[in-house]
């Protein structure tokens, strides 16, 4: 079977597209009852024109549920190659992108989980989910409680409608914790302005810089000046993936210098960012665009629900 990159692939999308056709979720705030332990929550469906196994990568700096159904994915994850086919999955945050090799589109129903919420919804240690993905019964839960909710007859939001309602039943069943605060201010700070100093952040905490690195080491499995790093990655991934907001000269000012910034890039991507923009993913632009999103809503760029500078048009017409 023929292989090729997943850029400039035509995936027609039922959940949304980019300017320029590529795949977009249809993604938005989680429902309250959930939003202490979930930061977004997503649906996207995209079908080939071909039979072609297609190439692309995942990298989040967010944890995941996500289940997905119909599709075979191939990720090469810390512990090796792993495949995936109608299965719902909790996934680590990410020091560097993971490839991956899916054939049969994109059909992915998931939550984006808050810093800390693996430990106190799941009991899994985010430092040892850092560049890997489990079933979700490692977490406790049988797959088919999750999996199952997926039903040909649904519309992509009915799905993830379900999906949220059955995490919601799981926290009121298990009373879970509420993950650290101090741990959701600092990932609104990797959004706000990765370059600030971290003394300040932890004298704006009321609590020691090292208070702030322990619960960077627990809850995202990096150090503080890597989580700001990657946010300054992934920032200038998005904008050359076209999934910014166009009027953010600061992202291209976050470097020293032009070699800085190909030196930071190419740590986390494996290439230089003309690189990246000449075979960007389809499936990460996806995933870039869920964390944007967020982004601009939680600074008061954007406002929920309003079409995205981005977009070819609004979601609401996707939703049939």
């Amino acid at each position: 079977m023929k292989s090729e990159t997943d850029a400039g692939t035509k995936l027609r999308s039922r959940t949304g597209a980019t300017d320029e056709g590529d795949p977009l979720s249809i993604n938005r705030a989680p429902d309250k009852r959930i939003r202490p332990w979930v930061s977004r929550s997503m649906v996207a469906y995209a079908y080939p024109n071909g039979t072609e196994t297609l190439q692309g990568v995942l990298c989040n700096d967010a944890p995941y549920l996500r289940s997905a159904v119909g599709v075979d994915w191939t990720v090469d994850t810390k512990d090796g190659e792993l495949s995936i086919r109608d299965e719902t999955f909790l996934c680590g945050q990410h020091s560097q992108v993971m490839p991956l090799r899916y054939s049969g589109g994109i059909k992915v129903a998931g939550l984006m989980l808050r810093p800390g919420a693996l430990r106190t919804l799941f009991g899994l240690k985010d430092s040892a989910m850092l560049d890997r993905i489990v079933s979700i019964e490692r977490g406790g839960v049988d797959d088919d409680d999750v999996t199952s909710l997926f039903d040909e007859s649904l519309s992509p939001t009915a799905w993830l409608l379900r999906i949220e309602n059955w995490l919601a039943e799981f926290v009121q069943r298990t009373g879970a914790k509420h993950p650290s605060p101090i741990a959701q201010a600092l990932e609104l700070q990797a959004f706000t302005d990765p370059n600030g100093s971290l003394n300040e952040f932890a004298d704006r905490q009321g609590v020691s810089q090292r208070t702030v690195e322990r619960t960077a080491k627990r809850d995202f499995g990096l150090q503080p000046s890597q989580i700001m790093r990657r946010a300054r990655i992934l920032d200038l991934a998005a904008r050359l993936c076209g999934v910014a907001d166009e009027e953010e000269e600061e992202i291209m000012l976050r470097f020293f210098d032009q070699a800085h910034q190909i030196r930071e890039f190419q740590v986390f991507f494996g290439m230089t960012p003309m690189e990246f923009q000449r075979n960007r993913s389809a499936l990460l632009t996806l995933s870039l665009e869920i964390r944007q999103a967020r982004r601009l809503e939680l600074l008061d760029r954007l406002e929920p629900g309003a079409v995205r500078p981005w977009m070819r048009k609004p979601f609401l017409t996707q939703r049939a």
